[in-house]
């Protein structure tokens, strides 16, 4: 029999709240983090809405040393994990090197890197940069600041599908567990909230242009437009069951079950993936589509988007089958940090037994899903769904069930 993997520490760096209590209790009272970007003047971008992390003073968590090394992505990476690994009661020097690796995702948080060194180049005179430093230090920082941080000898490695890259790391995470690795630090947190990585956004024609941050990011609604994009997400402490039990750890939660897929092309006639995907996990945890309690939805807030997933989930689930939230529309989209979060706050949710709500949304009812608006909705709350799309075509699933 396999491993069990179950997450024992969460570390949370969002837009509504740094750390998990404040996250919870902002996510809980429906509080945005919405807002005009105030990292850099972006007056004369189209789009001028982020959610960003907010009251994050790096000086009062890292060493001075680490600061001229690293950039925002990086110093909230770092920091998550920190908390995730006290959140988890470990302490890193106190076991085997090799029984502790490192598998995160990233997406975008390499741009504000990658600026930093155009600045640094032009100021000496270069009128050349390649592209791929930005990239190659983003790779690198994911896993290779935490791992040598802690002193993490284990895998390690870094996802990169846009948002599903945030599941596809923690189910890597949970493979390496049950290959024998007994802990692994996993989950994303990306930030690209500066002028190189806005003008990347931009060009993908998917950003929100609305001006108002409580309608700007409304996906399911007739209204919607477009994603807000966000910084932020989560690092998590995934550890084999046993291995927890015996050192007295309570999880959060288990990683029961994934799956993935990839569209097919545009005009292929062939049905998209995202269907498939729920499938895949819900046979990989062994369970029904009754057994699910509450959907974490991607939501893109495209049309043509928000359809798919609602057509997917219908097909699975039934007409309003299944309690559906998206509370990334308090945080906005989190590219590869989104999903973690989402993890983090379905585990959340089995622990309290509360939905948390998709706020400032109207749902539209020809999709037939059943919604969480408004307030959170209590329930008796044992496997929760969580999924998450990536620009291109990736489809990930993965199911969380309640700690025994």
């Amino acid at each position: 029999m396999s491993p069990i993997a179950v997450i024992t520490g969460l570390g949370v760096a969002a837009p509504n709240g740094l750390g998990v209590k404040e996250f919870w209790t902002a996510t809980l009272r429906g509080e945005s983090g919405i807002g005009r970007i105030e990292r850099f003047d972006a007056s004369r971008y189209p789009a001028r809405l982020a959610g960003q992390v907010r009251g994050f003073v790096a000086e009062e968590h890292l060493p001075s040393r680490l600061l001229p090394q690293t950039d925002r992505m990086t110093r909230l990476a770092l920091v998550a994990a920190d908390w995730a690994l006290e959140d988890a009661g470990v302490r890193p020097d106190e076991l085997p090197p090799y029984d502790m690796g490192v598998v995160t995702a990233s997406s975008c948080g390499g741009f504000e890197f990658g600026q930093n060194e155009l600045r640094n180049l032009w100021s000496k005179g270069s009128q050349y940069v390649s592209a791929y430093q930005s990239f190659a230090w983003f790779y690198a920082v994911n896993s290779g600041q935490i791992s040598i941080r802690n002193g993490m000898k284990g895998p390690s490695g870094v996802v990169v599908s846009d948002q599903a890259g945030g599941l596809d790391a923690v189910a890597q995470a949970r493979r390496q567990i049950r290959r024998g690795t007994p802990l692994i630090v996993s989950g994303s947190v990306d930030a690209s909230i500066c002028p190189w990585g806005w003008v990347a956004q931009l060009a993908g024609g998917r950003l929100s242009t609305s001006e108002d941050p409580a309608r700007a990011y409304v996906p399911f609604d007739a209204r919607a437009c477009g994603h807000v994009p966000g910084e932020g997400g989560a690092i998590l402490v995934v550890e084999d069951a046993e291995a927890a039990r015996r050192r007295g750890a309570r999880p959060y939660g288990e990683i029961a079950g994934y799956g993935s897929t990839f569209d097919p092309r545009p005009d292929s006639g062939r049905e998209r993936g995202l269907r498939r995907a729920i499938e895949l996990a819900l046979a990989d945890a062994g369970i029904d589509a009754g057994d699910v309690d509450v959907v974490f939805a991607d939501a893109a807030a495209l049309p043509a988007e928000d359809r798919a997933e609602a057509e997917a989930l219908t097909a699975v689930f039934g007409t309003r089958g299944v309690p559906v939230t998206a509370p990334k529309t308090m945080t906005g989209r989190l590219y590869s940090g989104a999903a973690p979060l989402d993890l983090a706050a379905a585990v959340l949710s089995l622990a309290d037994g509360q939905i948390p709500p998709t706020v400032n949304v109207r749902p539209v009812a020809d999709y037939g899903l059943d919604l969480v608006t408004g307030a959170p909705r209590p329930a008796e709350l044992r496997t929760a769904l969580v999924l998450a799309r990536g620009h291109g075509g990736f489809n990930s699933a993965m199911v969380v069930r309640a700690a025994a």
